[in-house]
Formats: C-alpha cells, sequence, structure tokens
C-alpha cells in the first residue's frame, strides 16, 4: 500500500488544469454564474488496487443509469469538501468514515450542470460490504485502478445534445460504459499518473 500511497502523491503534486465537461467541445459557451460545489470519492482499495464505481438508478431525475463516483454537492453541514464526499459514500455504498485514507484531491471539474465537482482521492484500507442506497444506486462494482490508468483505453466519443454535436470521453469496462464527466475526471487523473 505504501507504494500505491507514495504514487498517488506524486500524481496529485504534479500540475494539471482543471477539467469540464466542455473540454473537447470548443464551440460550446461554458455557462456563466456561481457554480454549485460538490465532491466526489475515487476510492481506491488498496488490498486490490480497485476503484469503486456505482451505476445510479434508472428512476432518478439526473443522469439515471450512468456510471458515476460516490458524491454529490456540498450540504451546509458539510464543513468541506472533503466530508461532503466521505458522507455521499457512506449513504450511497455504505463505505465507513473510518477505513478512507485521504491522499488528495484533482482539480475542480465543472459540469454542464452547473456543479464544481472536486475528485477527492482516498484509499480504502479495509474491506467492507458496499450497501448500495436503493434510491440513488442500482449497482456498486470495481474497475481495476491499471486500466482506468493506462491513457489508451480511453476513446473519444460523439452525440447529438441538444441540436448540436458534442464530444465526450469514454473508458469501457466489460458490460460498463463509463463516460462523460466521470471518465473526464478519470482521464485526468490518468495523465497525471502517466
Amino acid at each position: 500500500m505504501r507504494n500505491l500511497r507514495q504514487r498517488l502523491e506524486d500524481a496529485l503534486a504534479r500540475s494539471g488544469d482543471a477539467s469540464s465537461d466542455f473540454d473537447l467541445n470548443a464551440d460550446v459557451k461554458i455557462p456563466d454564474g456561481r457554480l454549485t460545489p460538490a465532491a466526489v470519492l475515487i476510492g481506491i482499495r488498496a488490498e486490490t488496487e480497485t476503484v469503486i464505481l456505482t451505476k445510479r438508478s434508472a428512476r432518478l431525475k439526473h443522469h439515471p443509469g450512468q456510471i458515476a463516483f460516490p458524491g454529490g454537492k456540498q450540504d451546509p453541514t458539510d464543513l468541506t469538501l472533503t466530508d461532503a464526499a466521505l458522507r455521499e459514500a457512506n449513504e450511497e455504498i455504505g463505505l465507513p468514515y473510518g477505513i478512507v485514507d485521504v491522499v488528495g484531491t484533482l482539480p475542480p471539474h465543472q459540469t454542464v450542470t452547473g456543479y464544481q465537482v472536486t475528485p477527492i482521492v482516498g484509499l480504502i484500507t479495509a474491506d467492507f460490504e458496499t450497501v448500495a442506497e436503493a434510491g440513488e444506486v442500482s449497482e456498486v462494482f470495481d474497475v481495476p485502478f491499471a486500466h482506468l490508468m493506462d491513457p489508451a483505453m480511453y476513446l473519444i466519443e460523439s452525440r447529438r445534445w441538444r441540436g448540436t454535436m458534442r464530444h465526450y470521453y469514454t473508458v469501457p469496462y466489460g458490460p460498463y460504459y463509463i463516460w462523460g464527466a466521470t471518465a473526464r475526471m478519470l482521464r485526468a487523473f490518468a495523465d497525471r499518473m502517466t
């Protein structure tokens, strides 16, 4: 675990720009106005070197069925963005607070939906039984860290959104189509790790 933690610390210490849902779409204007602070947990199981991801419930109004990190907006009771990410991970997947060794953060990611999302990188130091919060999460699964940190695994795809062709990163893994903001944050992380 020490070697992995050191590699993560080194990567997070490297300089790098913030990312956004607009990175691959120069013609799309970034909306003005205040962004809502949010945080996600890039939780890496130290024992298996896998990253925990979720499949969002198909019943959700926003981003139904998409692959995402545990996380959400910062509530008034969250003193820091790290607190928000850990609280959301506890609520969404049953991650106990005491087994996350927070290593650091990646630069924030601006979403098309008006959030400024800070990825919190943490090592999960003990095994735990995941419990998907039924209202938000339909599945919890792991992806090998090495797969997500290999830039060759990423593709740029496109689709029409609100009448305009939009380009975005994907990093497919087995039956899971990881794309959009989640893939963009992972790609930014991979760039720092290589």
